[in-house]
């Protein structure tokens, strides 16, 4: 959280709103005290009226001074957590009024409930341009993007005749990650293109270079110059250099609110999302470029550059993971055209339940040689309605399991790579 700006100034007035019933009661037995002593001709009664009315109100003007000169930041390490595991926040408040100390501090940090209960601190007086830091640590079993902030800030006077508050607007965001579960390095099979064991290079039929040019670029080798496209083109065009071949994964989440028995909170939905999230790190630490499609034809990334990184990629796929919900959809109609813009070489699939329309929609998405594979929850129909519903993808061409509770995905997943490698 960067440092706050100032806050809300109010009129001076607002400020007096602070004053607590024993800043009152001063205030009143000031104003009493002064009305006596001009009543009764008593001046040493008019000093100590004069000393209790001004105490109050120089507290007023040095709280609100004060006020708006604390700065507070907070830092959020880490930021993206998986689900079970803690994260430190950190709130650094400094002083910055010249001369000027603050009083007693009453510090709160709203979080959300499934964090923890709210933090609360006490810090003494700060001096001026000193810093004092608190920590605490948040923790969440639910995977999510929670708001941290804003921070709450009272301020007191020492003799407690005043309490001001403050709120600061800056938050910060946690994200919190769906669990994952190693899985095993076995093949799944397959040599369509973009997919397979990783490394492989597209290399020219003519040689080491591949025969489509590119526009010429500062620093570009001129022994690389095509000079049949140059002429053609009018500019400066050259032959690419060997390019690696990178493999492809796309991960299909059913989030259809109908595939699945309960609301957002389902335990067979969770472990979807779950299967998902180990599938897409299992496969990014393999180097593939892996990208998530939804039912509704959500993409993440949205974006995909020539060669790109597969670890910034994963992270975005995973931070997509740890937000979404459930859908209103019918069917995989919008996954089918995300899917067509580009080959999905190896297709994994983590499904609810699938009604014979939405299963010809499934089969509609294979394309090319590569493996499909469906995860899907079982124990929530009849056994022999699954099994038809599971006989239904099979027929299309996908090696079907079952992804039941007490299945362990690292079994699922051999049993896949020899289904895969069987076909």
């Amino acid at each position: 959280m960067p440092p706050s700006g100032d806050p809300d100034r109010g009129p001076l007035r607002a400020a007096f709103g602070g004053l607590t019933t024993r800043g009152r009661s001063f205030l009143a037995a000031g104003a009493a005290a002064g009305v006596c002593a001009y009543l009764l001709g008593q001046e040493d009664l008019l000093r100590i009226g004069a000393l209790l009315a001004l105490l109050p109100l120089l507290c007023v003007l040095v709280l609100h001074r004060t006020r708006s000169r604390v700065t507070a930041a907070r830092q959020l390490s880490p930021a993206r957590v998986p689900a079970g595991s803690e994260s430190r926040v950190r709130l650094r408040l400094e002083n910055t009024a010249r001369g000027v100390p603050t009083g007693l501090l009453m510090l709160q940090d709203r979080v959300p409930y499934v964090l923890g209960p709210r933090p609360r601190f006490v810090v003494d007086r700060i001096e001026s341009g000193g810093r004092r830091e608190v920590t605490y640590r948040v923790r969440s079993d639910l995977r999510g993007r929670y708001p941290l902030g804003p921070l709450q800030l009272r301020l007191t006077d020492p003799f407690g005749l005043v309490e001001l508050n403050r709120s600061f607007t800056a938050f910060d965001v946690m994200t919190v990650l769906p669990r994952t579960e190693p899985l095993p390095a076995t093949a799944l099979g397959g040599d369509a293109a973009g997919f397979g064991e990783g490394g492989r290079r597209s290399t020219a039929i003519t040689g080491e270079d591949d025969v489509i040019p590119r526009d010429y670029r500062h620093g570009d080798d001129v022994r690389r110059v095509h000079w049949r496209s140059t002429a053609r083109r009018g500019s400066l065009m050259v032959r690419r250099e060997e390019q690696p071949r990178q493999d492809r994964c796309t991960v299909l989440l059913d989030t259809r609110r109908r595939g699945w028995e309960q609301e957002s909170g389902d335990p067979a939905f969770e472990r979807a999302v779950s299967g998902a999230a180990s599938a897409v790190a299992h496969l990014v630490a393999r180097g593939y470029a892996v990208r998530l499609v939804t039912d509704t034809g959500a993409v993440l990334p949205e974006g995909e550059g020539d060669q790109p990184d597969p670890t910034e990629i994963g992270a975005l796929v995973m931070d997509g993971l740890a937000s979404v919900e459930h859908s209103d959809g019918e069917g995989f109609e919008g996954a089918r055209e995300a899917m067509l813009r580009r080959d999905p070489g190896l297709l994994l699939a983590f499904l609810g339940t699938v009604a014979k329309e939405p299963a010809g929609e499934l089969t509609a998405l294979r394309r090319g040689g590569a493996p499909s594979i469906a995860f899907v929850a079982a124990g929530q129909l009849d056994g022999r309605l699954e099994e038809r519903r599971m006989k239904r993808l099979e027929q299309g061409g996908w090696t079907v399991l079952a992804h039941h509770r007490d299945a362990s995905l690292a079994e699922l997943w051999r049993a896949a790579s020899r289904a895969s490698l069987g076909r």
